[in-house]
């Protein structure tokens, strides 16, 4: 359209589908988790397109937010902000050229592609999802770090004989820690997508070996960075569980975004295992 700053909202949770009908598809259902939904005019919506009662393809309907109602129900311990309300669709006709194939997506047949000749728009989604998913993680450990650092410099520690945080040998220990599994976490992170962009940017095709390395260097930067968090929350004293306190906030919304299924270790484990043993990936995140 005409509006190039238009926000849409997302979720590709398949809680509902598309039936096949003259010139499109029959929408119905209710897609939790669309982050952003209140803000948004548009919502791209994930489930299966059911033809003659069986589901033949998989994708993204686009629904403008007239045609859409938003339950309030992001009532939740971390993320809050992101306002992840549920969507509820019943019977809007959605035209095709508001479809996405998720196989068209995925082996490049896509009209996009066509018009959208950037190496970015060649990147695997298999990789750019889960790294959307994980890099405000990383991003969440070095916040808490940061606030850590700063708390410690000024705590003075009332159970040690008002001995100060700063000159405990130990929390320079666990700051050390802290930082270089977070900075390891970001930089396999980061590095990957930089290598897969480098390669398409040359002409040349990402292969397999990259997307399944980058898939478990995903996961596991998700995991050093809450486990990073952890360790600072832990070591931060009484005064961290104050609700204004910038470290809990941290390590709730940290643990909060380990949930989302993008970020389940041993399903992004088992695709590299399988690959490093010649066997088929067994999952399409990749």
């Amino acid at each position: 359209g005409d509006d190039t700053n238009v926000r849409i909202s997302s979720s590709y949770a398949p809680m509902g589908a598309g039936v096949v009908v003259d010139g499109g598809y029959l929408v119905s259902g209710s897609w939790n988790w669309s982050s952003g939904c209140d803000h948004a005019t548009w919502a791209f919506l994930g489930g299966p397109v059911i033809k003659d009662g069986r589901p033949v393809d998989f994708g993204s309907f686009l629904i403008p937010r007239s045609e859409y109602r938003i339950d309030d129900v992001w009532h939740v311990v971390g993320l809050r902000g992101t306002g992840s309300n549920t969507v509820i669709v019943k019977d809007v006709f959605v035209p095709r050229h508001r479809f996405l194939s998720y196989k068209a997506m995925n082996d490049g047949t896509a009209g996009g592609y066509q018009t959208n000749t950037a190496p970015v728009y060649k990147m695997p989604w298999g990789t750019m999802h889960p790294t959307t998913i994980s890099a405000p993680i990383v991003g969440m450990a070095y916040g808490a770090y940061d606030a850590h650092v700063e708390h410690q410099g000024k705590r003075v520690r009332a159970a040690f004989a008002g001995e100060k945080a700063k000159d405990d040998p130990f929390a320079k220990v666990r700051i050390a820690e802290a930082a270089s599994d977070i900075d390891a976490a970001w930089r396999q992170l980061s590095g990957n997508v930089a290598d897969e962009y480098a390669l398409l940017s040359a002409g040349k095709e990402i292969p397999f070996e990259l997307r399944a390395r980058a898939r478990r260097d995903q996961v596991r930067a998700t995991g050093r960075a809450i486990a990073s968090v952890d360790r600072l929350f832990e070591a931060s004293g009484a005064t961290a569980l104050a609700n204004d306190a910038p470290v809990q906030r941290f390590w709730r919304d940290a643990h909060a975004g380990r949930v989302h299924a993008a970020n389940d270790p041993e399903r992004a484990y088992v695709i590299f295992g399988n690959h490093e043993f010649g066997l088929p990936p067994g999952d399409t995140m990749v």
